[in-house]
């Protein structure tokens, strides 16, 4: 090395290599900080580095691909290049080109999950950028990312707990159960998913979040439901309700984006989506098996509720409500966005549930039906409001997820009690399939750029 190499290295600032087993990426090593040239003057790989940081960060918040190859197309366009992209459930590869140069990168996430209030931003984001990118410089881009990026979630382990207790009790009523099961879904849910976010929070692996979360759940309604019947000599065919603490865990983000995605042909993404979901519900469901067995239960049926037609429609509409209001906020929604779809999906449950009851249409098709209800009030409401459409319909129709349904076929079939276990599964594929498939309709409907494969 000569002594002007050595003097210049000298003065070079010291790179700080990721020590994490998913390295970082150190995105400040593609871009200057300059708050002078615009970014459309940029050189190519400064201009892809930015689209391809997009794509990652939407992806990261949980969004289906086709919103992700969107976003990137839009900046792509803005910077005046072709973005091509192939996306899975944590990773994506895109290819960047100008006229005379093209650049690949292939960039990956150690983690997925959903946040509701960073996908809105980043939403508005690209709406902004669609305006006026091409007059942003490539540090104010930066330091906007940034920002959405670190910003800190809108609630603290003890209010996702407690959204998580509302969600999974309203759960228990709109499955059949009583105030009993309720009281003590409320309690196990909420300590369950309290211990899951303090488990998240210091990044634990996928898999042990999900078994202690689901143990503890259980655990907690079975203590609940002993502390009332020593106290108030309430009938042990409460323990009935204890599945209900435990569908806080139902990946419902994943399955339906899944759906979607394979109806864009996204192949690899919704492929990839069904499979981190099949394999949280088959570890939370083995989980609820085993602590079953520890203690001597089986799943039986909730017993029925005193309650008229009348009365039981009534209670639904804020049953749902509540329901869609916790897993919203357990997404890191805004208070406003969970209310309003909590809103929507009220109508579009209590519609499913009431055509299932009085009706001889079957529950996959009466799911199909809800969940097309809640797309279309979704498509309304985004005209009135700038919150991402799948911010507000997935949430609404998660409360339809039939955890209720995998759970007793994955006991059944731990028991080998083959014929039961696949009766269950089957109801449950059914209204799995049927969900998305609603979704899909809806957005046909209403949405000319998804309507076209171009």
């Amino acid at each position: 090395m000569s002594k002007d190499d050595e003097l210049m290295s000298a003065f070079e600032p010291a790179r700080h290599l990721s020590a994490k087993h998913h390295m970082a990426i150190p995105w400040q090593d593609f871009f200057t900080n300059d708050n002078f040239t615009p970014a459309s003057e940029a050189n190519l790989v400064e201009r892809a580095a930015i689209v391809g940081r997009i794509g990652l960060m939407m992806l990261s918040y949980g969004t289906g691909a086709w919103r992700v190859r969107d976003s990137m197309n839009i900046v792509a366009r803005k910077l005046k290049m072709t973005c091509t992209v192939d996306i899975g459930l944590v990773s994506l590869e895109y290819t960047c080109m100008d006229a005379h140069h093209s650049y690949t990168q292939a960039v990956s996430l150690p983690s997925t999950g959903v946040n509701t209030t960073k996908l809105s931003k980043m939403e508005r984001f690209i709406d902004d950028f669609n305006d006026h990118g091409d007059e942003m410089t490539i540090g104010e881009i930066h330091a906007h990312l940034e920002k959405i990026d670190h910003s800190k979630g809108n609630y603290a382990p003890y209010q996702v707990g407690l959204a998580a207790a509302l969600a999974c009790s309203a759960f228990v009523f709109l499955l059949g159960g009583g105030p009993i099961e309720m009281v003590c879904s409320f309690i196990g849910a909420g300590l369950g998913n309290f211990v899951r976010r303090k488990l998240i929070d210091r990044h634990i692996t996928l898999f042990a979040c999900i078994a202690v979360a689901v143990a503890v759940a259980c655990l907690t309604y079975l203590l609940s439901l002993s502390l009332l019947q020593l106290c108030l000599h309430v009938s042990s065919r409460h323990e009935a309700g204890y599945i209900g603490a435990m569908l806080f865990i139902i990946p419902g983000f994943p399955f339906i984006t899944s759906g979607l995605d394979i109806s864009k042909l996204d192949m690899r993404s919704g492929l990839e989506r069904m499979a981190y979901a099949i394999a949280i519900i088959m570890v939370a469901t083995l989980v609820g098996w085993i602590v079953a067995l520890a203690v001597n239960l089986r799943p039986e049926n909730f017993a029925a509720l005193p309650l008229s037609d009348m009365a039981m429609l009534l209670l639904r509409i804020p049953a749902s409500f509540c329901g869609v209001f916790g897993f919203s906020i357990m997404f890191n929604s805004t208070p406003r966005m969970a209310a309003i779809a909590g809103l929507i999906g009220a109508v579009a449950n209590t519609t499913r549930l009431e055509l299932v009851d009085l009706t001889m249409i079957p529950a996959g098709a009466a799911a199909f039906i809800g969940a097309l209800v809640a797309g279309l009030l979704a498509a309304i409401a985004k005209r009135k409001v700038r919150f991402p459409q799948i911010s507000i319909t997935v949430p609404s129709i998660v409360i339809m997820v039939p955890g209720l349904y995998l759970y007793r076929g994955m006991y059944n079939l731990g028991l080998t009690s083959i014929s039961v276990g696949a009766l269950w599964i089957t109801k449950a594929l059914l209204i799995v399939v049927f969900l998305p498939l609603g979704l899909i309709a809806a957005r046909i409907l209403t949405d000319t750029k998804w309507r076209h494969n171009g």
